[in-house]
Order: structure tokens, then sequence, then C-alpha cells
């Protein structure tokens, strides 16, 4: 970030509050661009990761992530159960060489929506096993608790579907679970469509967003990044600032009381 704050999450100390997906991109060039634009000190990558080219693209791929010289966030997305998503993430572990997961238990596969059960279930064991899970999750109050209740030190609520661009569909519900638990990490994961969404969430008090689809499917990825790097740093300024209160009635910005200024020159 422009302004140099640094902030923690993981054990790490960073600069830039956006965390940013590698998939679907144009090309792995362009993916570099877009990363390096937004100033992200995070890349999301997914072990099951599908290759859109050929062997040379894919590895070309991987040669890149390595070059950027940031922190790495494996994920288990794909999986469809605690068992599945424990075991992408201690093959993670070993290939990355990081304790950090991005843990996604999916259960429903028309809304992608994180199964909470075996979302709460793998991170109970993840936890024990010395990882430091970063789980997806919907807006809901009780899993939220449920996950804080097993040792998650980040939670990542998302804003809406995977996907959707559709910002954040229950503000409410963000803003309570901010309040509930003011000493967790929370990062809004998921359905940001928009900077302005980015923005929203910023000033909701939340500490980064994680988005992908909104960036890498632009017209123009790189001026996209660009976009939502600066809209994050408003977010926060604006947060931290403390925004107005929303009023039920008119209030003039510039009050006028008794005589006209012009009156006390003539």
């Amino acid at each position: 970030m422009n302004n140099n704050e640094t902030w923690e999450i993981g054990g790490k100390t960073l600069n830039s509050r956006l965390l940013i997906g590698s998939a679907l991109y144009p090309s792995p060039a362009n993916m570099e661009d877009a990363i390096k634009e937004s100033a992200s000190q995070i890349v999301t990558v997914a072990l099951r990761r599908q290759a859109a080219g050929d062997k040379g693209e894919e590895n070309n791929f991987w040669k890149i992530i390595k070059e950027l010289n940031i922190h790495v966030l494996p994920n288990t997305a794909g999986s469809h159960s605690a068992k599945e998503a424990i075991t992408t993430a201690q093959m993670a572990r070993e290939i990355f060489d990081t304790n950090w997961i991005k843990l996604e238990v999916i259960g429903d596969q028309y809304n992608l929506q994180p199964d909470p059960f075996e979302t709460v279930k793998a991170a109970e064991v993840l936890i024990k096993d010395g990882f430091e899970v970063f789980p997806y999750t919907t807006d809901d109050l009780v899993v939220a608790k449920r996950l804080a209740d097993v040792g998650c030190k980040i939670i990542m609520p998302w804003g809406s579907m995977i996907g959707s661009g559709k910002g954040l569909m229950n503000p409410d519900n963000l803003t309570a679970i901010r309040k509930q638990f003011p000493e967790l990490k929370l990062i809004v994961d998921a359905g940001i469509g928009k900077p302005s969404h980015a923005t929203q969430a910023m000033e909701l008090g939340y500490d980064g967003v994680l988005l992908n689809s909104a960036i890498a499917l632009a017209q123009d990825p790189v001026k996209m990044a660009k976009a939502f790097k600066y809209a994050i740093e408003a977010g926060r300024f604006a947060y931290e600032s403390g925004t107005m209160q929303e009023r039920e009635f008119a209030s003039p910005s510039t009050p006028t009381v008794g005589t006209p200024f012009w009156h006390q020159f003539s």
C-alpha cells in the first residue's frame, strides 16, 4: 500500500491488504503483470490446478509464481469432504514448503457454497497438525464461531457466491462477524466483482479482500488490478478515518445563520 501501513496475518508482516488469485488469466504473462500491478503480497494457487494450455505453459506458470517472490497460499479447491481437504493440504505443505492453507470444502456444486460441517472438521484437524488455516466460509456467524472455537485465527467469509461478481449480499452479516471477532483476521473471499465492492468490504473493517475473477476476467486485467489496489487502500483509509453516520434527514454542509456575509461589505 502506498501509505506504507503494515499489518500481520499468519505470522507474516505485509503492506498490501489485497490477496489475489492465479487462475483464469488470458496467459501466464498477463497473470504476472496483473499481480505485480496489484502490489499484492499473497497469491493463491490450487494444487489441482488445471492447465489451460500445453505442458510448457504450465511449467512457465509455476516458474512465474516462484519468481514473483511473494507468499503462496495453496488452496484445497475441488475438495468435497474433510478427508479430501486434509490430504490435499498435507500434499500442498510438502510441495510449497508452507504451513499456510486456504481451506475450501465445497458442499454444493450449484452455488459452490462451502460445507460448514466438513470445513470445521477439517480445520480442527489441520490446526492440530500445525497448519495456519485460512477457511473459506459463508457469512454465517454461527459457523464463524465454530471455526474460532477450533482455533482458527483467520476467517474468510464470502461476499457472495464464487465468481458471481454480486458483491456483498449481506453486509449486515459481515458486520456482525466483524463485531463478534475483533481480534481475528477477517478476509472477504469470493463474489467481489467491482472495485467498489472491495472498498465496501474494507469500510466494514475487514482486514483484507481475496479475489480472482474480477481481475482475471476483466477486459484489461492489469489495469483492473491497479483499480482494486487503490480501492482497497481507499476503503481502509475510510474505515480508519471513521465514516459519517447515515441520517434520516437533510443537513446543510454550509449552515447559514443571521445576515448574509456580503451585507457586511455593503
